[in-house]
């Protein structure tokens, strides 16, 4: 085992994964659960310290608020884990909100070195979308305290809860906790990588890293000709501008749907007076593979910054094109008439067309699927991930080690 140096790793790693689950299951817990299995079948020790969100309903406000900024449990048990466990690495994927920045200092205290995975814009964004009335929203980006974040409550409509989110971010800045306890941050795309830096994260402690698929799915033989969404049914998924775009007299693509959420009565009400649409709920991941090894492409019709859809590298190892909004990450992920198609975020007579060009040309979306593969054989394999996370925990283990002014 070689390090991208080429010198030779003295042992597989021992790795501690450090999650906090969210209430409905999403992307973070599968790149969680996909990394962790892939660093066991690669020879390595995985340690693994979770919380879940299930409990937050046993807590008032106030405890809640104060768990977010410190969680004086968190920081004992994982200490005490850390000391037993002697892990080289600590990985985080979500700390919000029960873990809280206390994790960190656990690790530091302990002598750990720590990674830090951005798989959302939370230490920018109250809201973690930077999303607002269904637009783009970067009015708390670079402040030193996000207030109009609060102004708005744009953590869950509340402005009490939105302030209690503010106070960890700025209190977190005040102790430089990022700066001093992060080893290594891990942005998933480019864009993302310069929204953190404008934000004020250490540049150079940040490197890029995309999702993966694992296993291969795989490429099936012959396509169904349908169009395939992947996600939750809500505004910032970008639901109502593909619903929208389905009206369109033209477009007598098949739509199917794939997916729970706030829209879901509004998606069951579409698909059951539209012969076109089919809305199919949740489906296992084994199923939404099938799926869309079988449909013509996958659209991604975000109306808010994706930091990195794990649909869109699914889409790409099922060798299925993608039509997606020309929005942050995706307009970097998707290139046009590359791998797929862009449309004007928001905007359902645009996806439309883009839809109608893709039913005259089929072969040509066909070659766009071929494309697709391409990128995710050079791209997003579990062997190319893999490389990049052990360099990722090289360099973290290296800071970790190296002298260096704790307090600054």
């Amino acid at each position: 085992m070689y390090d991208s140096a080429g010198a030779p790793r003295p042992r597989p790693y021992r790795v501690l994964l450090a999650h906090n689950y969210y209430q409905q299951p999403g992307g973070e817990d599968r790149v969680f659960a996909n990394e962790g299995a892939l660093l066991e079948q690669r020879g390595h020790e995985v340690v693994r310290y979770t919380a879940s969100n299930d409990a937050v309903a046993e807590m008032s406000t106030g405890q809640l608020a104060m768990a977010t900024v410190w969680n004086g449990r968190t920081y004992r048990d994982l200490r005490a884990l850390l000391r037993r466990e002697r892990p080289a690495v600590v990985h985080f994927h979500n700390t919000f909100p029960l873990l809280s920045p206390a994790a960190y200092r656990a690790a530091t205290d302990e002598g750990v070195a720590v990674v830090q995975t951005l798989h959302n814009y939370r230490l920018l964004c109250p809201n973690a979308l930077f999303l607002r009335d269904g637009k783009v929203c970067e009015d708390c980006l670079g402040k030193a305290v996000p207030w109009p974040g609060i102004l708005h409550a744009c953590y869950r409509g509340s402005r009490p809860a939105s302030a209690g989110v503010a106070a960890m971010v700025v209190v977190q800045r005040l102790l430089r906790t990022w700066a001093r306890d992060v080893d290594v941050f891990v942005a998933l795309t480019e864009f993302a990588r310069r929204k953190f830096v404008a934000g004020g994260l250490p540049e150079a402690k940040i490197r890029v890293k995309p999702n993966f698929v694992h296993p291969d799915p795989g490429v099936q033989a012959g396509r169904d000709g349908f169009a395939l969404f992947v996600g939750r049914l809500d505004e910032q998924k970008g639901v109502p501008t593909l619903l929208e775009a389905w009206t369109a007299p033209a477009v007598r693509t098949p739509l199917v749907l794939v997916g729970d959420g706030p829209l879901a009565g509004r998606v069951a009400e579409y698909a059951a007076r539209c012969p076109a649409v089919q809305w199919l709920g949740r489906r296992s991941p084994a199923e939404v593979a099938a799926l869309m090894g079988r449909a013509a492409y996958v659209v991604i019709p975000s109306r808010s910054y994706e930091n990195f859809p794990l649909v869109a590298a699914e889409a790409f190892a099922n060798a299925a094109a993608v039509i997606a909004s020309d929005l942050g990450a995706l307009a970097e992920i998707v290139t046009p008439d590359v791998t797929g198609l862009l449309f004007r975020p928001g905007d359902a007579a645009h996806l439309a067309e883009r839809v109608e060009w893709a039913a005259r040309y089929p072969a040509e979306v066909a070659e766009l699927g071929r494309n697709a593969r391409r990128e995710f054989e050079t791209k997003y394999t579990a062997d190319e991930n893999y490389q990049l996370l052990l360099d990722i925990y090289d360099v973290a283990i290296s800071a970790r080690s190296a002298p260096r002014a704790r307090d600054l």
